[in-house]
């Protein structure tokens, strides 16, 4: 046994390739100058609890071959443990380490107890093993500290451990449970390529920068209920080959969770400024629950049903105790907002409640398919009235797809209020427009809303009209009639106008032209044999003569507006005409029906469920 209790080395210590056959017993010794035991070998337990190194303490290449017990240990200088192997159970609790801590390829054979350990400076477990469990409960890292190609083949928790500088678990391999219920990050934590083959646990972990999960790979579950992330949640690549339960969890930033791999199902309860699920594969059902965020869904793969839902009230906990949010605070609604479906299938997407008002459609595919529950927003025109250059132009209300506006906005002469694209959006056209148009039509008509899908058709035909690729001129003149006539069979105003109008118009041409100046009179001639008999009569009526005079009075008023009428519902007056009356009433009688039929149209179009 070597004791050395209570003993002050007042200058350097030497040890190295020292062999300790029997117990070490260093408990309460002061170390002054450096203490150096690289490569010595102790055969039994080693006690240097309440141990106080005032220097370098080197313990490279050192062999426990029993139980080690750092416990309370003050490391006022550097401390270096590369290479060291510890055969028994390890405890460094409640150790300081006031300097830099080095604990690369370092090997731990059994129970390792870093509890309540301080970090006062950088510390490194760069390609540590441990081979059993590992405890950092409580323990405070207070600059960097590195885990990078760690293993951790037993239990390893940091339950509420502190991380007041970046945590870097880069390529780490937990083999069972890795736990780190209310851990705080106070920056960077980063977890790029690590793999977690038993279950990971960050329920209640506080994240003050970054959360970096690239490349991870999770087999087993991973929880993350009521974490707060105040940076960006980074899981780009990340494969989940087990069913996940991600949240519900609070993040101040972006969570992109483009390139992973879910291979069960998914259910993501999240509130977040963003969302980006770019290129994500899902091989099952996943079912989101959003707040506040902006979601970009752009060639991302789903081959089962995917519902994207936003939830009105905060997510409750299992105890049902509200998650807090202050980190959004700033935010002005809770209102999830759809960014792109670009490349998408919606053959199995359902989006409820969601705001679609700047969604990228082009390029969806099965957009009919998409299904919309709730109330589902989408952009508008701009204000009623606007002037261009010498005319008025004004705008009906309704529902809008952010690429119109966008297009429209790069036209030359655009009217004030169309929304201009963002850097980077590409530039599409009505030839690319027409037929989102027509898809979502089609999706709301299969969901029963044909007052929505009404605007969708609206926007469709407005395409078609304004395309000069694939729309031939003809048609784009008949467009344009029917545009202007009826609103595509949707404006029951304009087309009662056009009614209002046009009756006007043949009331005076009547009382003008086709009301005769007299109603004509029959006339009946007969010739009455001389010797009595038979006598023949030939009925004639006089023909209609063209109007003189006052043409515009009430009496000729009457009977125009009761050919007029009668025309509006296809039926003919009885009234005597002049041939001019006569023409002017057939036209009046094929167009006046179509206007009212316009207008009975876009009536049925709105009311229609």
């Amino acid at each position: 046994m070597a004791q050395f209790e209570s003993v002050t080395f007042q200058g350097a210590a030497q040890f190295e390739s020292a062999v300790f056959e029997g117990v070490a017993r260093f408990l309460g010794a002061t170390f002054e100058g450096t203490a150096r035991f690289n490569s010595a070998t102790f055969q039994k337990a080693a006690w240097i609890d309440r141990a106080n190194f005032k220097d370098t303490a080197q313990f490279e290449l050192v062999t426990f071959h029993g139980a080690v017990r750092f416990k309370s240990v003050t490391f006022e200088g550097a401390a270096g443990f590369r290479s060291a192997f510890f055969h028994g159970k390890t405890s460094f609790e409640s150790a300081a380490f006031r300097g830099i801590a080095q604990f690369e390829s370092v090997a731990f054979r059994d129970d390792t107890d870093f509890g309540r350990t301080v970090f006062h400076y950088s510390v490194s477990f760069s390609s540590a093993t441990f081979r059993n469990n590992a405890w950092f409960a409580w323990a405070i890292f207070e600059g960097p500290a590195r885990f990078v190609s760690a293993t951790f083949e037993g239990v390893t928790l940091f339950s509420e451990a502190t991380f007041n500088g970046s945590a870097l678990f880069t390529s780490a391999n937990f083999q069972l449970t890795a736990g780190f219920l209310s851990t705080t990050f106070g920056g960077a934590a980063e977890f790029e390529s690590a793999t977690f083959e038993g279950t990971a646990v960050f329920r209640a972990a506080i994240f003050h920068g970054n959360a970096e999960f690239r490349w991870v790979t999770f087999q087993d579950d991973a929880h993350f209920e009521s974490a707060t992330i105040h940076g960006n949640v980074l899981l780009d690549q990340a494969v989940f080959k087990h069913p996940v339960s991600l949240g519900p969890m609070v993040c101040a930033g972006r969570v992109s969770l483009s390139g992973v791999v879910f291979s069960g199902p998914v259910t993501l309860s999240l509130a977040a400024r963003r969302l980006e699920c770019r290129r994500t594969h899902w091989y099952s059902t996943a079912d989101f629950r959003l707040r506040y965020a902006a979601v970009d869904f752009t060639h991302a793969v789903f081959e089962y049903p995917l519902t994207i839902a936003a939830e009105v009230d905060p997510f409750v906990l299992a105890d049902g105790r509200p998650v807090a949010e202050e980190v959004l605070a700033g935010e002005p609604d809770t209102a999830v907002r759809m960014a792109s479906l670009r490349g998408v299938d919606a053959a199995h997407l359902v989006l409820a409640d969601v705001d679609l008002s700047g969604c990228l459609f082009t390029g969806t595919v099965h957009l009919d398919q998409l299904r919309l529950e709730g109330a589902c927003s989408f952009d508008k025109v701009p204000s009623p009235t606007h002037r261009r250059r010498w005319r008025p132009v004004w705008f009906t209300q309704r529902r809008t797809l952010a690429e119109e506006h966008h297009w429209r906005a790069s036209q030359p002469g655009a009217i004030p209020g169309w929304n201009v694209a963002v850097f980077g959006a590409a530039r599409i056209g009505p030839a690319q427009l027409a037929p989102v148009y027509r898809a979502l039509r089609k999706a709301f008509e299969d969901g029963k809303n044909e007052p929505g899908a009404a605007d969708f058709y609206y926007g469709e035909m407005e395409m078609r009209r304004r395309d000069r690729s694939h729309t031939t001129r003809a048609e784009r003149g008949l467009l344009h009639i029917y545009w202007a006539l009826s609103g595509y069979g949707l404006r029951a105003a304009r087309a009662l106008g056009w009614l209002a109008a046009a009756m006007l118009i043949t009331v005076i041409l009547l009382m003008g032209f086709g009301i005769p100046q007299h109603s004509p009179k029959q006339e009946a001639t007969g010739t009455v044999p001389a010797g009595g008999g038979k006598a023949t009569f030939e009925i004639e009526k006089e023909d209609p003569q063209n109007p003189t005079g006052d043409r515009f009075t009430g009496a000729r008023f009457e009977k125009a507006l009761n050919v007029t009428l009668n025309s509006v519902v296809f039926r003919a007056s009885g009234q005597d005409l002049t041939t001019a009356g006569t023409y002017i009433e057939m036209t009046s009688r094929l167009l006046e029906p179509s206007l009212l039929a316009l207008a009975v149209l876009a009536v049925r179009g709105r009311i229609k469920r």
